[in-house]
């Protein structure tokens, strides 16, 4: 199997953009591809519906409103359990290979051991994706074809946005399982804003944020359990003028998680971000500019 052969119909991602963009803005949303290819569906051993467990199922069109703002949305059409640009380029566990991993590949994160590394082993809670294992050469050509590129165009997104509005934001958009609960209240968030604890972004974003959605009726987290990926502490450089926020939407507001269909929620909640959208891309410039770090 091939990265060409695998996305002959469709390209592995694509940019959405305004006419002109407007704000300093730049969404992205890495988990939401819905593409399978025919050839990755036969190497597994799960069927259709349990492969989709770790996507971020329908998160693109939550935020489509980004566009129509003023802000580029990159997003991919290839899913999270085929390849996973939420992670470092080189996270592979060694036990899915046929080979030995190369020496500059990390087989040793917190996320390869959870199964969860570039090209993932497992999906949901716990399900083995593969029946057997891969060629090393297959997950290194998924990297090379898709990875690298969907992360040079990002990274090019981020800096022309610098370049021309003095500063960025990355607002990195992700989903939940319905049953996600924090430790210490055993409060089952709607949304959570993570923003590495207070390191990816000035703290007025993160702040704003939450204070946007609680005053929507929302319940919102912060940082617990999910304080930002790969993507959030990679482009989150706020000395550098480059903000990284990463927001995590429960899929229970508005998805079926076992039919994978939308719920009667979800047309509200997309109105509901819309308006939230609109009013976080007009914070005030000032936030952004020779802002110190949050304590950790």
């Amino acid at each position: 199997m091939t990265v060409e052969r695998d996305f002959t119909d469709i390209q592995p991602f694509e940019v959405r953009q305004p006419s002109d963009q407007r704000i300093p803005f730049v969404f992205n949303s890495p988990h939401s591809g819905r593409f399978y290819p025919r050839a990755f569906l036969e190497q597994s051993q799960l069927d259709p519906q349990t492969i989709r467990r770790s996507e971020d199922c329908f998160v693109d069109q939550l935020f489509a409103s980004a566009v129509p703002l003023g802000a580029p949305l990159l997003l991919a059409h290839f899913p999270r359990a085929y390849l996973d640009v939420n992670r470092e380029p080189y996270e592979l566990d060694a036990k899915m290979f046929q080979e030995a991993l190369p020496s500059y590949a990390n087989g040793s994160s917190a996320r390869v051991a959870g199964g969860l590394g570039t090209v993932p082993r497992l999906v949901g809670e716990g399900q083995e994706i593969y029946a057997k294992k891969l060629p090393l050469g297959e997950a290194l050509d998924r990297i090379g074809t898709i990875y690298k590129p969907y992360h040079a165009r990002l990274s090019g997104l981020l800096s022309a946005t610098r370049q021309r509005f003095g500063y960025g934001v990355l607002v990195d958009c992700h989903s939940m399982p319905t049953g996600i609960r924090l430790p210490e209240s055993g409060m089952r968030p709607d949304f959570i804003i993570g923003d590495r604890f207070g390191t990816s972004c000035a703290p007025e974003l993160a702040n704003s944020a939450i204070h946007l959605l609680r005053e929507m009726g929302y319940l919102v987290a912060h940082n617990k359990p999910y304080a930002g990926g790969y993507i959030t502490e990679h482009y989150g450089s706020p000395l550098k003028g480059l903000h990284a926020l990463q927001i995590e939407v429960n899929r229970g507001l508005y998805l079926n998680e076992q039919s994978y269909e939308k719920k009667s929620g979800f047309d509200q909640l997309q109105r509901d971000i819309a308006q939230f959208l609109a009013d976080l891309v007009s914070l005030p410039d000032f936030y952004f500019h020779d802002q110190p770090l949050a304590a950790e």
